[in-house]
């Protein structure tokens, strides 16, 4: 598809077709005014010469006709007598262009007379030879005038379009979040400025839904909490008792486990909802991750998951955010009642979060194997860590490894 011409191109290209028709419409002009003016001046002598010549004759029947390079004189009388020559000798009475290749500048005017038939013939080379000298210059003005109009379009166009470019500029810096505007205040009182003042009104609308977004999300947050709170206090009261069968207590376990899950992917998910700015502060990069492991402890038997962890120095990040991000990208990385051995390092700008199962699967197209949410990039999970500005780097092996890099914001590290 071929490349559209910028706004800038389309008027200069408006100003070079306006320059083209100008210097036509000048060039014709010229040209008519050229020709008419040639045919009144020859108009003008030959009845100037035959009025002198006819009333001089009157008086003297045998004046000599002049003849000369420039204009020819020629009487045929009414007896038949007098020379004409054959070129100009049948013509009917009035002015005549001769058609004379070698000589394009002959006209001829016929007139009768008392005395006879008088032709009277005038050369105009010269004026010919300024004809085509004038047409020569009429191609040249319509060349340059094209040209100096484009030039001319393209400078003020460069000018005109300026407000379109900081109005533009203005529109492109406008943050994700919307947020009321005075884009008016940057263009004049004309259709840019209605423009920009539309633009302005639709940002305070979006301001307002997105007030009104804001509120249904605390109240749908307020709401699903509750019910999810009181299933949870259940289940810890139910864990609690002395009496408790084994195969009761493990489905509670897991019910507690599928409770907090869903605990923080509601809380995932209204922060992403709400598309909530968060604000990193120093955080010890060892009790950051010691928090976000301490949900396998509840999650598979702690016999079964062996946690390694080694960081030194602190972390900017937003610290329940953090814990948030890494506790939903454990339980993805650690198959649900896998037993293991969990490695979480942290050093510089990079978290490496590493699982090895204690045994390694079957086949590499097994159950894990096959799960689409081992994958981060298109979960809850991954969305929200790209929210957080981390990037999310997988790998998984046959052998049962499997290590996920999370490489934070530039001068996350303290």
């Amino acid at each position: 598809m071929a490349r559209r011409l910028t706004l800038r191109q389309r008027i200069a290209l408006a100003y070079s077709a306006l320059g083209l028709i100008l210097s036509l419409l000048f060039a014709l002009a010229s040209t008519y005014l050229t020709e008419d003016y040639e045919e009144i001046v020859v108009n003008e002598i030959l009845l100037g010469q035959a009025q002198d010549y006819a009333e001089r004759l009157r008086q003297q029947p045998d004046l000599p006709l002049p003849v000369t390079h420039r204009l020819s004189g020629y009487l045929r009388r009414h007896d038949g007598s007098g020379f004409v020559p054959p070129d100009v000798a049948d013509l009917p009475p009035g002015i005549h262009e001769v058609d004379d290749a070698s000589d394009p500048g002959k006209h001829a005017g016929v007139f009768d007379i008392d005395a006879g038939r008088l032709t009277f013939v005038i050369n105009l080379n010269s004026i010919e030879a300024l004809e085509d000298y004038l047409l020569w210059f009429m191609l040249a003005v319509v060349a340059l005038g094209t040209a100096a109009s484009g030039w001319v379009g393209w400078l003020l166009a460069g000018r005109t379009i300026e407000p379109v470019r900081r109005l533009s500029a203005a529109v492109d810096a406008l943050p994700s979040r919307p947020q009321p505007t005075q884009l008016a205040g940057l263009v004049g009182e004309d259709e840019l400025g209605r423009l920009a003042k539309a633009i302005d009104a639709y940002q305070t609308r979006l301001v307002d839904a997105d007030a009104a977004e804001r509120a249904f999300f605390a109240d749908a947050s307020h709401e699903l909490r509750t019910p999810i709170a009181v299933v949870q206090g259940a289940a810890e009261v139910l864990l609690d008792e002395a009496g408790a069968q084994p195969a009761l207590r493990r489905r509670l376990a897991r019910l507690e486990r599928g409770m907090n899950e869903l605990t923080d992917l509601i809380n995932v998910l209204l922060g992403l909802a709400r598309r909530s700015a968060y604000f990193a502060g120093s955080v010890d990069a060892r009790t950051l991750l010691e928090e976000s492991a301490a949900s396998l402890a509840s999650a598979v038997e702690p016999r079964l998951v062996q946690i390694d962890i080694e960081a030194t120095g602190n972390l900017r990040v937003p610290r329940a955010e953090a814990v948030l991000a890494l506790r939903g990208i454990l339980r993805r990385l650690l198959p649900p009642g896998a037993g293991g051995a969990v490695r979480l390092r942290a050093h510089g700008e990079r978290i490496e979060l590493h699982y090895r199962a204690s045994t390694a699967p079957a086949t590499p197209n097994g159950p894990d194997a096959a799960r689409s949410d081992r994958h981060l990039g298109l979960t809850l999970i991954g969305r929200f860590a790209q929210h957080l500005g981390w990037r999310l780097e997988e790998e998984a092996t046959e052998t049962g490894e499997h290590r996920i890099v999370v490489r934070l914001p530039a001068e996350s590290s303290g």
